[in-house]
C-alpha cells in the first residue's frame, strides 16, 4: 500500500533521518578517536569480552511504552573480573526515532553487532566501586514526560542499550527494546495480529510409591484407589499448580493444554482447552524408532495412549461419562514426520501441535501457524508454534553469538518477544494472520503471568484460542505443505541409545511379571475355593496393568520420570522374582555310598507357587539327583530331597538353581558343599573285613601247628 504524505511530512522526517545519520556517524568518529585515560588502568588487562559478560543484567524493565507508563528499568551490575572496580555509572539511553527495517536489523542489535546509535539519554543512576564478584542493584525510573520518551513519534520497536562505565571508560553494554505503541500519536491503527498462547498442563515429573509397590506385591493385590496411585506427581507440583492456576484464572485467553493422567491425579481437576495424548506419550520418538514390537515387549500397547484412552482418562477425572473435549497430539523430542503424522491420525488425533521443527524458515513473512497434511490415515491439521517467539516465551536466546547480552534474563527476552511480535505486525500489517506461541511444560508461572500481560497490553496483538486457529486459513498448498514436512526424525543419537535402553529395561521387567504370573505362580486347582480363584486373577491383572502405567509413563516427554518409572517396574519384577528362594543349606557329609541332601523353598508371597528345583554338582564321582518339581504355600515353605552317590572320597560343589514349569532358571542360585570320607562301597568293605579274618584265623593256625626249631 502506498500512502501519500505532504511536502511538510517529507520534510520532517528527512530532517529526522538526517539527524539520525549525522548522529551516528558522530558516534562512531568519537568511538576510533577514543583512548582510555589513565585512571582505568585497573581495567585495561581485562579481556574486553571476558569482562563484559554478564555484567549487566536486566531484572525488569518496560517492555510496553505508552503515553502514560514511563520507563522503568531494574539492573544488577556484577563484577565480573578479578579485579576492583571504580564507582561508576549505569545509562539508559535509546533511538527515539529509529526504525527496524528487517530481521537481519532487529537480530542484530539484539546480539550487540549492530551499528545503531542511541543518542537519546532516558536516565542514568549512580554504580557504587565494586570487589572482585560484587554485585548491586539499580534502578532508572523516567516519567512520560521524559525528554526523550516524549520525541517517540512512531509506535513499534526501538533499540535501547544499557551501558556501565567507570572513571569514563565503558565496561559493559546491553541491548534490548522498548515497544511504543499508538496510545497518543498521530498513527493510523492498524488490525491487530492474531495470536495464540498454548500452555501444557503436565506433571514437572513422576515417581512412584515405594512401599505401595511393596504391598501390590506382599499383600496379593491393592484397593483400585491405591492402585491408582501408583504413579503421582512429584513433591513440587501442588505448589506449581496453585500458581499456575491463578495465572489461568486470570489470563482466560490462555490455551491450557493438559496432560489428562495429571487431569486424573489431581483432588479438583483444572478446567483446560483440551487434552494431549496420555502422560504426553512421545509418539513422535516411537515413530522415529519405527520398531512396534520393542514397544509391545516393553508392555506398551497402541490402545493406552490414543485419542479414546485419552478422552476416557479425562472422562474419569470429572467423573462425567459424557463429557467431551478436544484432543491433541503434543509433540515430543522427535519431528511431525509424515510417518509420525500418519501414526497420530490412526491413533485418532485430527490435529497436533508442533512445536518446534515445522516452519518453513525462509518465508519472508511470518503466516498463520496452521497446516493441513493429507496422510494415508486422513488429513491431520498441524497447528505450528512459530518459532522465535516460542523460544523467546519459553527462556531461550534467539542467538548464541556475541551471547545476544540483551536476552540474558527473562526481562531482557520479554522485551525482544514483545518487539518482535510488532515488527511481524508491522511487516504485513493489513494481513490476517494468527500466531501459535508454545510454552513448556515446566514454564515458571511468574514468566507465563509476565509474558500474557506484555500480551495483553500490546495493542496489535489479539489472543485467539486454538479452536479459533484450528479454524483459520491456510495459505500453503500442496508443494508448500510437502515442503515443510521434516524428512529427519529429529532424533539424536543421544536420544535414540536412551530410549532403547528404557524400553530393554522395560522389556526385561515385563517379561519377568510374565513369567511370574503364567509359569511360577501355581496355578488354582478345582478344588480352590472360586473366591481365591479370583483374588489371584485379580492380582495377576493388577501386577500387569501397574507395569503398564509405569511404562507408559517411562516413555512420556519428561525425562525426569524415565528413570524413577523405569525403577518402579524392575522393584515389582524383582520382588515378584526374588519372594521365591532357596533357603541356604549347610555343607553335608556322606560316610556311605548314598545319602540325602534336603533342600528348603521359601515362598513370600500371598498366593502357593510351583517350580522346579536343580542341582548339579562339578564332580563325577559325587553326583545328585537332577530334578524335583515342588509347590510351595502361601507365606511358607517346602521341601524337597535330592539323592547323593558317591563313587570316592573326595569333595564336590552341588548347584542348587530354580526354574519355572517352562524351564527357564530364575531367583538366586545357592551352593552346597559335599564331603565324603569313603572310598570303597560298602559290599566291598564286608569282603575285605573277611579275608582280613580268614588271614588271622590261618595264621594263628600255622603258629600252632608248625614245626619249631631245635635252637628256637
Amino acid at each position: 500500500m502506498t500512502v501519500n504524505q505532504s511536502a511538510q511530512w517529507h520534510a520532517r522526517h528527512g530532517l529526522r533521518a538526517l539527524s539520525s545519520i549525522l548522529a551516528m556517524v558522530l558516534t562512531m568518529a568519537l568511538m576510533l578517536l577514543y583512548a582510555p585515560m589513565p585512571e582505568a588502568q585497573a581495567t585495561e588487562s581485562v579481556d574486553a569480552t571476558s569482562a563484559a559478560a554478564g555484567m549487566v543484567s536486566i531484572d525488569s524493565s518496560t517492555a510496553v511504552l505508552t503515553d502514560t507508563s514511563g520507563y522503568h528499568l531494574s539492573a544488577t551490575v556484577t563484577n565480573t573480573t578479578d579485579q576492583k572496580l571504580p564507582a561508576g555509572t549505569l545509562t539508559l539511553a535509546m533511538n527515539a526515532f529509529y526504525t527496524f527495517v528487517s530481521r537481519n536489523d532487529i537480530q542484530e542489535w539484539s546480539e550487540g553487532t549492530s551499528l545503531i546509535s542511541t543518542p537519546n539519554i532516558v536516565g542514568e543512576t549512580d554504580v557504587p566501586a565494586l570487589q572482585p564478584g560484587g554485585s548491586v542493584k539499580v534502578n532508572i525510573d523516567a516519567d512520560a514526560n521524559q525528554q526523550s520518551l516524549s520525541a517517540i513519534n512512531s509506535w513499534g520497536p526501538k533499540p535501547v542499550m544499557l551501558e556501565y562505565s567507570a572513571d569514563g571508560t565503558a565496561l559493559a553494554r546491553s541491548h534490548t527494546f522498548v515497544t511504543r505503541t499508538g496510545a497518543g500519536l498521530n498513527s493510523p491503527n492498524t488490525p491487530a495480529m492474531h495470536i495464540t498462547v498454548a500452555q501444557p498442563l503436565a506433571a514437572n515429573g513422576w515417581t512412584t510409591d515405594g512401599k505401595l509397590l511393596g504391598q501390590l506385591v506382599d499383600e496379593g493385590g491393592v484397593t483400585d484407589a491405591k492402585l491408582s496411585k501408583i504413579a503421582v506427581p512429584g513433591k513440587d507440583d501442588d505448589t506449581r499448580l496453585k500458581s499456575l492456576e491463578q495465572v489461568f484464572a486470570k489470563h482466560d485467553m490462555l490455551q491450557v493444554v493438559g496432560d489428562p493422567t495429571y487431569l486424573k491425579a489431581m483432588s479438583m481437576p483444572t478446567q483446560v482447552d483440551g487434552v494431549t495424548q496420555p502422560v504426553l506419550f512421545d509418539m513422535t520418538a516411537y515413530s522415529a524408532l519405527g520398531n512396534e514390537s520393542t514397544y509391545a515387549a516393553a508392555g506398551i500397547n497402541d490402545t493406552e495412549w490414543n485419542a479414546d484412552n485419552a478422552l476416557r482418562i479425562y472422562r474419569s477425572s470429572l467423573g462425567d461419562s459424557q463429557a467431551d473435549i478436544a484432543r491433541y497430539a503434543w509433540q515430543g523430542n522427535g519431528n511431525w514426520t509424515m510417518k509420525a503424522l500418519t501414526k497420530a491420525r490412526q491413533q485418532g488425533y485430527d490435529t497436533v501441535i508442533a512445536t518446534h521443527d515445522f516452519e518453513e524458515d525462509d518465508k519472508a513473512t511470518v503466516q498463520t501457524g496452521k497446516t493441513v497434511v493429507s496422510t494415508n490415515a486422513g488429513d491431520v491439521t498441524v497447528l505450528s508454534a512459530q518459532k522465535v517467539l516460542s523460544d523467546l516465551a519459553q527462556g531461550k536466546a534467539t542467538s548464541d553469538e556475541a551471547g545476544a547480552d540483551g536476552e540474558g534474563s527473562t526481562a531482557g527476552r520479554l522485551a525482544r518477544f514483545v518487539a518482535q511480535s510488532a515488527f511481524y505486525q508491522m511487516e504485513q500489517p493489513y494481513a490476517e494472520r494468527n500466531l501459535l506461541v508454545c510454552l513448556d511444560e515446566d514454564s515458571d508461572p511468574a514468566i507465563v503471568e509476565k509474558l500474557m500481560t506484555d500480551i495483553e497490553q500490546s495493542p496489535w496483538l489479539s489472543l485467539t484460542d486454538l479452536a479459533t486457529l484450528k479454524q483459520a486459513d491456510t495459505t500453503s498448498d500442496d508443494d508448500e505443505t510437502e515442503a515443510i514436512i521434516p524428512e529427519s526424525d529429529g532424533l539424536s543419537d543421544e536420544e535414540r541409545n536412551a530410549l532403547q535402553q528404557t524400553l530393554s529395561t522395560l522389556a526385561n521387567a515385563s517379561n519377568d511379571i510374565k513369567r511370574f504370573n503364567t509359569s511360577i505362580l501355581a496355578k488354582p486347582s478345582k478344588k480352590t475355593p472360586s473366591s481365591t480363584r479370583s483374588d489371584i486373577a485379580q492380582w495377576s491383572r493388577q501386577l500387569t496393568r501397574t507395569h503398564a502405567a509405569m511404562a507408559l509413563h517411562a516413555l512420556g516427554n519428561e525425562s525426569p520420570s524415565r528413570s524413577t518409572m523405569t525403577e518402579g517396574t524392575t522393584q515389582i519384577a524383582s520382588l515378584l522374582i526374588n519372594g521365591v528362594a532357596i533357603t541356604p543349606t549347610e555343607s553335608v557329609n556322606v560316610v556311605s555310598e548314598t545319602a540325602k541332601m534336603p533342600v528348603t523353598i521359601s515362598n513370600s508371597h500371598p498366593y502357593p507357587v510351583k517350580v522346579k528345583v536343580s542341582s548339579l554338582t562339578d564332580s563325577m564321582q559325587i553326583v545328585t539327583s537332577r530334578f524335583d518339581t515342588v509347590e510351595v504355600p502361601a507365606h511358607g515353605e517346602a521341601q524337597v530331597v535330592f539323592t547323593i552317590r558317591v563313587a570316592t572320597s573326595g569333595t564336590a560343589n552341588a548347584t542348587i538353581n530354580l526354574f519355572d514349569r517352562n524351564g527357564a532358571a530364575f531367583g538366586a542360585a545357592q551352593v552346597t558343599h559335599i564331603t565324603s570320607a569313603l572310598q570303597i562301597s560298602d559290599k566291598s568293605g564286608f569282603i575285605i573285613i573277611g579275608f582280613a579274618v580268614l588271614l588271622g584265623i590261618v595264621g594263628l593256625w600255622r603258629q600252632f601247628n608248625r614245626k619249631k626249631d631245635p635252637d628256637e
